[in-house]
């Protein structure tokens, strides 16, 4: 690890980057602010030149790896909208929805839909919750509910699936292990084996989408959502009244170029998508690697997952992800103008659209890193290891990183900006605590992303929530309200586990479990208790329902 610090003073571009982000909720104008900050101390005051030199080395790094990620963004971009505007979206919308006839169904088949829509989480909000709206109101499921259910398998979901949130993930363990000084493949795991290892540990992302699977097949609810819902059932309005619902959909995502969606236009794009990246992955992962195993010598178990690591470990699957988004645009452009949906202007003026929506998601990219620089040169990681490392144990490390994390998040509203604060601190904290073994690196990782994205849910200024009550048409802060019970349910679930796992060394894939059965039983128990305080019954739609307009 790096001796070099500039003491106290390290702190003030995050913190600087937080407190500006609470009051002017800008947060990419925040992180500049911190960024330059940085750079003042940086150099005795000549901050605005060196603020740029970082931003553009952040940008175009020698190794190429920030540029291919920002071109990753923009492709998915892309591929989202293609799909969308040639009727994919909507015509695997129609495909789950057909019968769908009641609360549960729905609510099972927004769940499952949101949980396929890996590709990001503006695209899920965006996919997911209009296509769903419209069944969902005529199931009388409340405005509230539905962004709960896409808000919670949006973020969680992207952080495992083909997405840029993953790409981005990558970026921050080696941004830590730059803080750290730690050699990735040598002193500690491959960046994509550490992800890996830290799944286990992401655990408020996994019990968020477990939650919603409770939550929708038990039709139990608590808190503010049990009101909403029961508002919903009875009186027929999905909306309290005197709301303020966000603006719609479709202007954003433009009008579909077909009034007959077929399920092609969603299935080959995403299928090539798919196929590439593994492809991609094996093949770079063979080509790297150096294993004593023998490719033809796989006849035990034991070989053959040895073979298996190794090959996963040295894969490089931010190439196979540049070829396989690439991949899924140039497949969607070509169905579409041979298909006769599109000429190729219209193709590629989507493709433009699609670049467009991505600028916010690239601005925050490109500024987290920058600050990740920040926080490098002026050692902020190594002046907190030292101050933590007298009091922080291994016990309650990831507690620590997780909360951290999490007030950070709900402070400014960006789980990206987030993770590019804490993962510069918390690797070389987990380093140092660990007494300079990769040990507790899995769960300083998973834990930094878990902190950032209950935040993120929690947060009224987040994009993400934004954009889960625009495209479901709920009023915000009522969306705020109504998740923030669920999302600290789920949040008190994950801290006990990770308390559990620290005393005992118990495996995480041993208490994911535990965690889900005690999640059911606060489920079942909240329910229980707040109906009767309130004087209902727990699963609204067992209640006695009123006539409305609606079912005119």
């Amino acid at each position: 690890m790096a001796a070099e610090t500039f003491g106290l003073i390290s702190l003030v571009p995050p913190f600087l980057a937080i407190v500006l982000a609470i009051v002017t909720r800008k947060p990419i104008l925040s992180l500049f602010l911190g960024i330059w900050s940085g750079a003042v101390i940086f150099t005795g005051g000549h901050g605005v030149v060196q603020t740029l030199e970082w931003v553009a080395g952040s940008i175009g790094d020698e190794s190429l790896f920030n540029p291919k990620i920002m071109m990753i963004v923009l492709f998915l971009g892309a591929g989202v909208a293609l799909i969308w505007r040639l009727g994919g979206a909507a015509a695997i919308a129609n495909a789950a929805t057909s019968r769908l006839d009641t609360q549960r169904k729905v609510g099972l088949g927004t769940w499952i839909f949101g949980m396929l829509w890996f590709f990001g989480d503006y695209s899920n909000t965006a996919i997911v919750g209009t296509t769903m709206r419209e069944i969902a109101d005529e199931m009388r499921i409340s405005r509230e509910k539905l962004s709960y259910i896409i808000d919670s398998t949006a973020a969680p979901v992207a952080t495992f699936g083909i997405s840029s949130w993953v790409v981005y993930q990558l970026s921050m363990i080696r941004e830590g292990y730059d803080a750290a000084g730690i050699e990735a493949g040598t002193d500690a795991p491959a960046a994509f084996a550490l992800f890996i290892q830290s799944v286990p540990f992401n655990m408020y992302c996994i019990f968020a989408v477990v939650m919603v699977g409770i939550i929708v097949i038990t039709q139990r609810d608590f808190g503010e959502m049990l009101d909403a819902e029961h508002r919903s059932w009875k009186e027929g309005k999905v909306l309290r009244d005197n709301a303020v619902p966000m603006q719609s959909a479709e202007e954003s995502l433009g009008e579909m170029l077909t009034d007959s969606p077929q399920l092609r236009y969603f299935l080959v794009p995403v299928g090539s998508l798919i196929v590439v990246v593994f492809s991609g992955a094996i093949y770079t992962g063979l080509q790297a690697a150096e294993s004593n195993v023998s490719l033809l010598d796989v006849n035990s178990i034991s070989g053959f997952f040895s073979m298996l690591l190794d090959v996963v470990g040295n894969a490089d699957f931010v190439s196979a992800l540049l070829w396989g988004t690439f991949t899924m645009v140039s497949v969607g452009i070509a169905m579409g103008v041979l298909g006769g949906l599109a000429d190729l202007d219209e193709a590629m003026d989507t493709v433009i659209d699609g670049f467009s929506m991505m600028l916010t998601a690239l601005s925050i990219l490109v500024m987290a890193w920058t600050i990740g620089t920040v926080t490098t040169e002026l050692g902020t990681g190594v002046f907190v290891t030292n101050v933590a490392e007298q009091f922080v144990t291994p016990l309650l490390l990831p507690v620590v990183v997780l909360l951290a994390s999490a007030l950070i998040a709900f402070s400014t509203g960006t789980s990206w900006g987030t993770m590019a604060i804490v993962t510069p601190i918390a690797v070389p904290l987990a380093w140092s605590v660990a007494g300079g073994t990769p040990e507790l690196l899995p769960a300083a990782i998973g834990t930094v992303f878990s902190g950032a994205i209950f935040g993120d849910h929690c947060s009224p200024i987040s994009d993400t929530t934004i954009l889960s009550s625009t495209f479901t048409g709920a009023d915000h802060i009522d969306h705020v309200r109504t998740q923030m019970y669920y999302a600290v349910t789920v949040l008190t679930v994950a801290i006990t586990m990770l308390l559990v796992w620290g005393a005992t060394s118990v495996t995480p894939l041993v208490l994911l479990p535990v965690g889900v059965v005690a999640l059911y039983g606060l489920v079942y128990v909240l329910s229980e208790w707040d109906a009767n305080r309130k004087d209902v019954v727990p699963q609204a739609a067992r209640a006695p329902r009123e006539a409305s307009a609606s079912d005119d």
